[in-house]
């Protein structure tokens, strides 16, 4: 029977790991994902969950910590943000790179320079392709649920996850959460690690091995197939979420009103929400809008992108996070290559947004519907940029 309770994004993943026992949490405190640990390290010093809590000097040292209790067997958790984020990077490959079933909570912020605190997905889309599965939260709620189904997944993919959530909107936003009982969870994680394949796990293993060119590759062709065979791992953790506590997570993406919509909007995270009211305010108006929010990020979702998307005649990504590279963000650069070669291929619009917190008005959503789509790429809320020219 759950329990429903006022809490912060940060308190209710702290709440999360409380029920999910971690052998190990390592890490260093970093806003706005410095509560998460600060509620846990209570949870600690109050007895009420017997974890080896570790303090360290950097992100860097609290992930290399991570590594090491994971690669012994432990179950292990870590949060982050932003510049934290980025020091761990090297980490990062590691981690994926020995399969270690870690699973860390990253408080979307976005990266300096200049110095800014607030959200933006700036932080994990720096990290995309460093064989981290990658999923977001659209609320609170979300954030909880799936800090618990990514310590299912990541134990059976072997590989770590990420669980983002957006910096102050959700990490310190209060909403209310149904929160399971403890045997519960404790029932559906089960004990880890569920394969024992670990340095204490019975016959010898060898971790991070010297690979010369002649093995080099087939190494990471074996992590490139751990990493294919997630969405089946996700689906079969999200049903086995759903039979024991009663709540559906869609897996990869979720699709609304995609089956008639002439224009489609994609997203990641806390503004699916605002998108979605837009979407539905654009029927009202007589057009045929609908959203698509991407849940798991990486693997990317090609598949399930193009069918909820193939009748549309426009698709505008919203994302927050740039590229810099001229093509425009991450996400539009992948939704243009999942459309890619199909018959009869959306126009792609690549709408950049809320970077550094800066909010996403119901005025512009709407505006945006309204006009004549662009295509290419459109910094959404910007006058004009100010260039520094070299001397």
């Amino acid at each position: 029977m759950t329990r429903r309770m006022g809490l912060t994004g940060n308190e209710a993943v702290a709440l999360a790991w409380k029920q999910l026992r971690p052998h190990v949490v390592a890490a260093y405190p970093i806003t706005p994902a410095t509560q998460i640990v600060e509620r846990f390290s209570e949870y600690v010093a109050h007895g009420e969950v017997d974890t080896e809590f570790v303090p360290v000097e950097s992100e860097h040292s609290a992930l290399s910590a991570c590594v090491g209790a994971a690669a012994a067997g432990a179950r292990v958790l870590t949060a982050t943000a932003s510049q934290g984020l980025a020091l761990m990077h090297e980490v990062l490959y590691i981690a994926s790179g020995l399969r270690l079933p870690i699973v860390m909570n990253v408080a979307n912020r976005a990266l300096s320079a200049p110095i800014n605190i607030h959200g933006d997905h700036s932080d994990t889309m720096g990290s995309r392709d460093a064989g981290w599965v990658q999923v977001y939260a659209r609320n609170v709620q979300d954030a909880y649920d799936r800090t618990l189904l990514a310590v299912w997944v990541a134990e059976r993919a072997r590989l770590p996850v990420m669980v983002c959530l957006d910096g102050f909107t959700l990490t310190h936003s209060l909403e209310p959460v149904e929160v399971y009982p403890d045997e519960a969870v404790r029932e559906f994680v089960g004990e880890a690690p569920p394969d024992g394949y670990t340095l204490l796990g019975g016959e010898p293993i060898t971790v991070g091995p010297l690979a010369l060119p002649d093995s080099y590759m087939e190494f990471r062709r074996a992590l490139a197939a751990a990493m294919e065979r997630v969405p089946r791992v996700l689906e079969e953790g999200v049903r086995a979420f759903r039979q024991h506590f009663g709540r559906d997570l869609p897996p990869l993406v979720e699709a609304k009103g995609t089956e008639d919509a002439d224009v489609a909007l994609v997203i990641l995270g806390s503004y699916a929400d605002s998108a979605e009211q837009a979407a539905l305010r654009g029927r009202v108006r007589g057009q045929r809008a609908g959203l698509v929010r991407v849940v798991t990020f990486r693997p990317f979702p090609a598949a399930a992108l193009r069918e909820a998307l193939a009748g549309a005649r426009d698709v505008v990504v919203l994302e927050r996070a740039d590229t810099l590279s001229g093509l425009g963000g991450p996400l539009g650069v992948e939704v243009r290559a999942a459309l890619y070669g199909l018959p009869q291929a959306p126009r792609v619009t690549d709408v950049i947004f809320g970077l550094g917190g800066r909010e996403l008005r119901d005025a512009e959503l709407d505006a945006l519907l309204r006009s004549e789509l662009p295509g290419g790429v459109v910094y959404l809320g910007v006058e004009g940029a100010h260039v520094l020219e070299p001397a």
